[in-house]
């Protein structure tokens, strides 16, 4: 590099850091008046959700106008502090799969007309937003889904079942891909529809989980007619549009930037302070410690990789943040158990419950059963280890016979 070059670089620098500076100071700007005009403590859920999104600080990378204003995401940090520190509702709990994985679709691969028609309400909570994508036959190999969508005039004719589908018993729009080419290989032929939960044509069932609760269902499309109009992206762009979906999802599921020692490390640290002193032995305050340690690490890795995310597909690192997560929660809530003793046997009622949110645990007990999903949902630990392998340490693939065939000469079960 040569001495202009260098100048140039740190003038370059320095630009960067005075605008960074910049944003920081009118994030903060905003989120202030956000909270002088719309007091958490006084103000409907709802009303200070939409106040938020007005303001720009629903997901501050989106466009102005649609949430955000077109600024780095790390600044979504900023903002959720702060508005959390006031006791401020928190529209990923009202919402999940809308806020994490929908929305950022929506963003990205929407029509000005859905983005002004979906974003507000999915954000406030008004409406839910579920995602239908596995099904029986098409779990980890989602690009070998069966569900066909077929054209009729300005209308597409939807048949098929979904499942493991999360809150769509209480969801209003749901994020639909299906099948629209048979004669194309398999990546290539699906479409991504925004799909109306409220449909005569559409048969939600519950899936009675571990816990008891059924936050899981079944879906059934019955000649469910769909307008072109709600399609996102074009026909055959089902699996772009799908892996936005997915890497959000995996962001959301296991990017989580929480506190310091906080989280689900916070449940561990708090049974084992309850413990009798007799049975606060070096064994297990060592045990306790190594998943300390392992929370940290994970914490620190997900601020690392927020910082490098940017509008759109945020890439491997939620796969990586996504896989790490799902291990380190099941190994929390296990030794939580374990130090509970004969206690953690005990469940008590299991009534099967139809939840109005995801992940809810009211026990120690019902987290721990909750969690083991944690490494099948949103993609295998298995997958996130395959992306690992091939996006990341560009590991060979694995083999795949079925690459160029037409989906209709793949052999399925």
């Amino acid at each position: 590099m040569t001495v202009t070059e260098s100048v140039q670089t740190a003038d370059d620098q320095r630009v960067d850091q005075r605008d960074e500076q910049r944003d920081d100071r009118r994030v903060d700007d905003l989120v202030t008046e956000l909270l002088h005009n719309y007091p958490p403590s006084s103000t409907d859920p709802a009303t200070f959700l939409g106040a938020q999104f007005d303001a720009g600080l629903a997901w501050v990378h989106f466009p102005v106008g649609h949430g955000g204003l077109g600024l780095n995401p790390k600044l979504q940090k900023l903002v959720n502090e702060r508005v959390f520190a006031e006791g401020a509702p928190n529209a990923g709990a009202r919402n999940p799969i809308g806020y994490g994985m929908c929305g950022p679709t929506v963003a990205v691969w929407g029509t000005e007309a859905h983005k002004t028609r979906y974003l507000r309400p999915l954000f406030t909570g008004e409406e839910i937003w579920c995602q239908l994508f596995s099904e029986p036959g098409a779990g980890s190999d989602f690009a070998g889904l069966s569900s066909k969508g077929v054209r009729d005039g300005d209308e597409w004719i939807c048949n098929g079942q979904k499942v493991w589908t999360t809150l769509a018993h209480v969801s209003r729009w749901g994020l639909l891909v299906v099948r629209t080419d048979s004669e194309a290989v398999k990546h290539a032929g699906l479409t991504a529809f925004v799909v109306d939960m409220h449909a005569p044509t559409v048969e939600v069932r519950p899936l009675r989980q571990i816990t008891g609760d059924a936050e899981f269902n079944e879906v059934y499309f019955t000649d469910t007619r769909i307008p072109e109009s709600q399609m996102l992206g074009k026909p055959g762009d089902g699996w772009r549009v799908s892996l936005t979906t997915l890497m959000n999802e995996r962001v959301s599921i296991g990017g989580a930037i929480p506190a310091k020692g906080s989280g689900v490390i916070r449940d561990l640290v708090k049974t084992w302070q309850a413990l009798p002193a007799d049975r606060r032995d070096p064994a297990r305050r060592d045990d306790v410690m190594k998943l300390w340690s392992r929370a940290e690490i994970l914490r620190l890795t997900n601020i690392r990789a927020n910082q490098n995310r940017k509008m759109g597909d945020p890439g491997p690192e939620g796969s990586i943040g996504k896989g790490a997560s799902a291990e380190l929660n099941k190994d929390v809530y296990n030794l939580i158990v374990n130090l509970m003793g004969a206690e953690g046997m005990l469940y008590g009622s299991y009534e099967m419950t139809r939840p109005s949110g995801a992940m809810n645990f009211e026990t120690m007990q019902k987290a721990f059963l909750r969690m083991r999903a944690n490494s099948i949902e949103g993609g295998t630990t298995e997958v996130m280890k395959n992306i690992l392998g091939e996006r990341v340490l560009g590991l060979p693939g694995d083999v795949r016979v079925d690459r160029e065939r037409p989906w209709s000469e793949v052999p399925r079960n």
